[in-house]
């Protein structure tokens, strides 16, 4: 049905073309090309073949480091995408800094067409800067069109801050689309950020995990863990380490300060870098570093690297959230029962009591762009409009309904044999290979994984129940998802902002130079020098304008990685 050439037999046309509508229109067929296809919703976005739609070729940038697509040139997934929108995606995805590969793709004007990535940090404020650059398209007077785009940006269904931040921030334009924010609280995802352990190497120091709760406690036992001289295939055992470029190493900030802001108990609020907790946040890092409790590659290693040391069971301690602790440990478990990694802790907060449920600030995790160099701006919100719809939603978290998946009693239900086929791949790519896990779930409107879907179907159950085990452990007083005032989303609004935000930049980088330094001294003087360059560049002013626009709201001074 794909061939263009004419047949100048009309009857053998009539034909063939009976058969292909008939063909289309079996459930029954077991292929992943383009005859399968959703059943339609009532807000499907899409064609639906009420009217022809240009064919067009979209670059999608995905921009979060490590990952990755198919092996194929079109997926099960991306060809009912192509039916029903017209649009065949070629992506892009970026293995380095997300927030160095945003900046450059509008330094060069290297542009895709359409740009999604983490909606916080340095990434958005590239995205905010493109936007008020006036580089993006200005959706204001489209979005009504496009109703599963606009309920996303709804100000109800974004968390106030950064409502205030990004999207309600450029004289009535419209230029951000927000991907994953939960539709629901039941939708809501706790990643389960923390420190984890391998099981039988916490047994072979005598530790029971759970029973460190203290900066000191978690010191003693990398130590012990160290001073056991443990070795795997012949190396050495490494204390804690992280994945790529450090995340999430630094984690364990939390024990030190509450939040990125910390109140001086007078009203007014500081940024923590300023703080002597961070000092000593500081110091502690750069003492596992010395001792060598802490991996000295962690910081500088691709996920590769990382991956293949967890892989070897080199990494005795890792810090980042368990769905990432757990995959990458698959394989080793597998060949070694027993060695699974379990949560450490609960850790103490800084300023919290013990009682406090986790505070999380949950939100989407994309925004989304059409930059103004985009080849088909109506193409690219048809595809995106379809992406957030109820069908494309399942359609790019479960696959096909009729070849991956099924709906029995209301409910999505997967085939066993893809069920089968994708539990036995430890590498991820058979869901990829099928257009699942691709990066098109970044692109797919509210999160609405239980209240309208049906959860994961694609889970592994044993993986379940120990995402459950770590969910006791680590938050035995639940969860609180945090809907106050950010102050560095208030101060980025102050005339000082351009100027300081370079020297702000420059915190993170400075803070791994530091915990490298020969000395406390060596190190204390990188975080001054950084603080006296924030201060020649506007930080006084900008806090005390801050500080002005905060009073009689509520602010962020204790959040938890989620």
């Amino acid at each position: 049905m794909r061939n263009k050439k004419f047949k100048k037999a009309s009857l053998l046309l009539v034909v063939i073309l009976l058969l292909g509508t008939l063909f289309a229109c079996s459930n029954g067929n077991n292929g992943g090309g383009s005859e399968a296809s959703n059943a339609p919703s009532a807000d499907n976005g899409g064609n639906d073949g009420e009217k022809p739609v240009d064919e067009v070729t979209l670059k999608v940038l995905h921009n979060w480091n490590g990952s990755s697509g198919s092996e194929v040139d079109m997926t099960a997934v991306e060809q009912v995408i192509k039916e029903k929108t017209g649009v065949t995606i070629e992506w892009e995805y970026t293995k380095g800094s997300e927030v160095e590969k945003v900046n450059a793709i509008f330094a060069t004007q290297d542009l895709p067409d359409i740009y999604t990535g983490p909606a916080w940090g340095g990434e958005l404020d590239g995205i905010i800067k493109a936007a008020k650059e006036d580089q993006l398209v200005d959706l204001s007077d489209k979005l009504d069109k496009y109703p599963n785009l606009a309920k996303a940006i709804e100000k109800e269904n974004v968390p106030p801050a950064l409502y205030e931040k990004a999207f309600d921030a450029y004289g009535g334009k419209q230029f951000l689309l927000y991907q994953n924010h939960p539709a629901t609280p039941e939708d809501a995802m706790d990643w389960l950020y923390g420190f984890y352990v391998r099981k039988d190497i916490a047994e072979k120091v005598g530790v029971d995990p759970q029973s460190v709760k203290t900066k000191d406690d978690l010191y003693n036992f990398l130590k012990k863990i160290k001073d056991a001289g443990l070795e795997e295939n012949g190396q050495p055992v490494i204390p804690l380490g992280g994945f790529h470029n450090g995340w999430a190493v630094g984690i364990g900030n939390t024990m030190f300060y509450g939040a990125g802001y910390v109140d001086k108990g007078d009203g007014t609020y500081e940024n923590s870098f300023f703080t002597k907790e961070y000092e000593d946040y500081t110091l502690y890092y750069r003492k596992l570093i010395s001792e060598g409790l802490l991996d000295p590659e962690a910081f500088t290693q691709t996920d590769p690297i990382a991956n293949e040391k967890i892989k070897q069971g080199r990494i005795a301690v890792l810090a980042a959230h368990f769905p990432a602790i757990y995959d990458s440990a698959k394989e080793y478990v597998k060949a070694h029962p027993g060695s699974e990694y379990v949560p450490v802790g609960p850790l103490d907060r800084a300023g919290a009591e013990p009682d406090r449920p986790v505070d999380l600030a949950i939100q989407g995790n994309n925004v989304t762009v059409i930059p103004k160099k985009s080849k088909n701006v109506d193409a690219a919100l048809r595809l995106l409009d379809y992406l957030a719809s109820d069908e494309g939603f399942m359609l790019v978290r479960y696959g096909v309904q009729g070849v991956h998946w099924d709906m029995e009693n209301d409910k999505p239900v997967a085939k066993q044999e893809w069920f089968d086929k994708f539990a036995a791949d430890t590498t991820g790519k058979a869901k990829k290979n099928e257009g699942i896990s691709i990066g098109l779930e970044s692109m797919s409107g509210q999160d609405r994984i239980n209240s309208v879907a049906g959860g994961d179907i694609w889970a592994d159950q044993e993986r379940l129940a120990a995402m459950e085990n770590a969910r006791t452990i680590l938050r035995p007083n639940g969860t609180s998802v945090i809907s106050a005032y950010n102050p560095g989303d208030v101060m980025m609004k102050s005339e000082q902002w351009e100027m300081l935000k370079p020297s702000m930049d420059k915190i993170g980088d400075v803070w791994k130079e530091a915990i490298y330094a020969k000395s406390d001294e060596a190190a204390l003087k990188i975080i001054n020098d950084l603080r006296g360059q924030m201060e020649k560049t506007g930080y006084k002013e900008a806090i005390a304008y801050t500080n002005e626009n905060l009073k009689g709201k509520e602010v962020v001074t204790l959040q938890m990685p989620n």
